[in-house]
C-alpha cells in the first residue's frame, strides 16, 4: 500500500492522509490548513487526488484542522462513507456549517472591495448548502465497535481523550501479496487526568503507528499547578480593573474553562465571576457535550449529578446574538469573555480583542495552541501592534499563556500513550507538529525506544 501525507506533515494544520491498498483508497481526516497566508492558500488547491475515487474517510474528530475541507471534498465528488464517533458526527452538524456561513459571509466581504476596485469576484470556499450537503454521508460508530468496510479492511475508534467523540484510528488492512497489517493512527491525543473527557485509551499493537507532535518538545505543567496558574491570572487580571479576553476552541476548550471557572467558583477560590460565553457554535456544543454522558468522565458526571454546576456564585451568560455580542464591548470592567476562534484568526474574538487589547486594565489569557502565523501566535511572540479589521491597534494588555490547559498530551504523555504498545510497532511516523518539533520528536523516539522512526514532508509518499 501507499500512503501520501497531504498535511499535518512536518505543520499543524491540515491533517489528511491518502492511503491507497490493492482494492481499495481511503483518507484519514480531510481538514483545513490554517495559519499563515500561504497555509490558508492551499484550502483552495484542487485536491492531489481523485475525490470520486475515494470509498471512505475515517475522521478523527470534530476540529476543522481535522474535518473543515469535508465539504469541499463532496463538492468535488466524493461519494462514499464517512465514518466518526456519534459526538463527531453530531459536533461536525454544527461546525462545518459554521465553517460554511464564514466562507460566504467573508466572501461577499472581500467581493465588496473587489467590486469598488473593479476586479473579478471571488467564489467562496464552499456554501453553508454544500456543507449540508456533505453532512449526508456521514455515519457514526461507537468506541470499540469493529467496523468492516471490505476489501480486506477492518476499522475500530478507540478514545483519544482530546475532545468529545475524538479517536484513535485502528486500521486492519489485509492485502493479497504479503497479509494483513495493522496501522494506528493517534489523532489529537488528550492529555491524562483533564477533566470532562475520558484519559487516551492505549493500544497494545499496530505495524505501524502515525502519532501527532502538537506539544512533543515540552512538558506541561501539572493539573493542579495549572489550575492554581489560571487562578492567579484571572485573580490578577480582575484586580487591575479591565476585561480578560480568552479566546477558545468552540469545542472543547470553551468546556473546560466553564468547568474550572465553576470549579474554582464552587470552591470559593474565584468569587463574583461575570462569565459570557460569546460563540454560537460553543453554545451549541456545550449541550451536545451535556447530552453525551457516555463520553464524560466520571469526575465530570459526578460533578453534574451533585448539582455543583449551579452551587457557585458566578454568573454565566451566553450570547448568541450579533447585538448582544456588541453589547459587550461597552463593558469596560469586569466581564470575562470567552470567544471563538482559539487562535484569533476570524471570529467574534476579534472584535472583543480590538476593544480590549490596548488597553493596560484589561487581560488575554491563551489557553491553546497557537499556530504559526496567526494572530494569537503574534500576540503570544510580543508584537506590539497588530492589525484588527484594517486597523493598528496597540497590544498593551497583560499577555497570559497557561500551556497546562491544553487539550494536546505533551512530551512524557505521548511518550507513556507508546509506550503501552506490548508489541513493538515496525516503524513509527511523527505527524502533526511544527518542523522543529516533530524532528526532534523522532530523536526522542529513536532514543529511548529504538524503533525506526520518521517525520514525512507534505506530499511525500510511503510504500509500507
Amino acid at each position: 500500500m501507499k500512503i501520501t501525507f497531504i498535511g499535518a506533515a512536518r505543520m499543524v494544520t491540515g491533517s489528511c492522509f491518502y492511503i491507497q491498498t490493492e482494492g481499495t483508497t481511503l483518507l484519514v481526516d480531510c481538514g483545513f490548513f490554517q495559519g499563515a497566508k500561504e497555509n490558508e492558500d492551499r484550502n483552495a488547491e484542487p485536491f492531489p487526488f481523485n475525490p470520486s475515487g475515494v470509498q471512505c474517510l475515517l475522521l478523527t474528530h470534530a476540529h476543522l484542522d481535522h474535518s473543515g475541507l469535508i465539504p469541499k471534498l463532496v463538492r468535488d465528488g466524493f461519494k462514499g462513507k464517512i465514518l466518526a464517533t456519534n459526538a463527531t458526527v453530531e459536533l461536525c452538524r454544527i461546525m462545518l456549517l459554521d465553517s460554511a456561513y464564514i466562507q460566504e459571509r467573508d466572501t461577499e466581504w472581500d467581493n465588496k472591495k473587489r467590486l469598488r476596485a473593479g476586479k473579478p469576484l471571488l467564489k467562496p470556499l464552499y456554501t453553508v448548502e454544500e456543507a449540508t450537503d456533505s453532512l449526508d454521508y456521514f455515519q457514526g460508530a461507537e468506541y470499540g465497535e469493529i467496523v468492516e468496510l471490505g476489501a480486506g479492511i477492518k476499522l475500530r475508534f478507540q478514545d483519544a481523550g482530546h475532545i468529545l467523540g475524538s479517536a484513535i484510528v485502528e486500521l486492519w488492512i489485509r492485502e493479497n501479496d504479503d497479509g494483513e497489517k495493522k496501522l494506528v493512527f493517534s489523532g489529537d491525543l488528550g492529555q491524562k487526568n483533564i477533566p470532562i473527557v475520558n484519559d487516551p485509551a492505549p493500544i497494545e499493537d499496530a505495524d505501524y503507528v502515525f502519532i501527532e507532535s502538537t506539544y512533543a518538545n515540552r512538558n506541561h505543567k501539572g493539573i493542579n499547578e495549572t489550575t492554581e496558574e489560571f487562578r492567579q491570572a484571572v485573580t490578577e487580571s480582575l484586580k487591575r480593573g479591565g476585561n480578560i479576553i480568552i479566546p477558545a476552541f468552540a469545542v472543547g476548550r470553551t468546556q473546560n474553562i466553564l468547568y474550572l471557572l465553576k470549579q474554582l467558583s464552587v470552591a470559593g477560590k474565584l468569587n463574583h465571576l461575570q462569565v459570557f460565553v460569546d460563540s454560537p457554535m460553543a453554545i451549541h456544543a456545550t449541550r451536545i457535550t451535556l447530552n453525551h454522558p457516555e463520553y464524560l468522565d466520571e469526575e465530570t458526571l459526578n460533578l453534574i449529578r451533585g448539582g455543583k454546576f449551579s452551587g457557585s456564585n458566578l454568573s454565566l451568560k451566553y450570547i448568541e446574538t450579533v447585538e448582544e455580542s456588541m453589547e459587550l464591548n461597552k463593558i469596560k470592567h469586569g466581564a470575562i469573555i470567552i470567544s471563538a476562534s482559539g487562535m484569533c484568526n476570524a471570529g467574534r474574538v476579534r472584535h472583543h480583542l480590538k476593544h480590549n487589547v490596548w488597553r493596560p486594565e484589561c487581560s488575554v489569557i491563551f489557553v491553546g495552541y497557537q499556530a504559526y502565523g496567526t494572530l494569537g501566535r503574534k500576540i503570544i511572540e510580543g508584537a506590539g501592534m497588530v492589525k484588527l479589521f484594517g486597523e493598528e491597534i496597540a497590544v498593551k494588555s497583560k499577555i497570559y499563556t497557561i500551556g497546562g490547559l491544553s487539550a494536546h498530551a505533551d512530551r512524557e504523555g505521548l511518550m507513556d500513550w507508546l509506550n503501552k504498545f506490548k508489541r513493538k510497532p515496525r516503524r513509527i511516523f511523527v505527524i502533526h507538529g511544527e518542523e522543529e518539533t516533530a524532528i526532534g520528536f523522532v530523536n526522542v523516539i529513536k532514543e529511548r525506544l529504538n524503533i525506526d522512526t520518521y517525520a514525512p514532508l507534505r506530499m511525500e509518499v510511503i510504500k509500507i
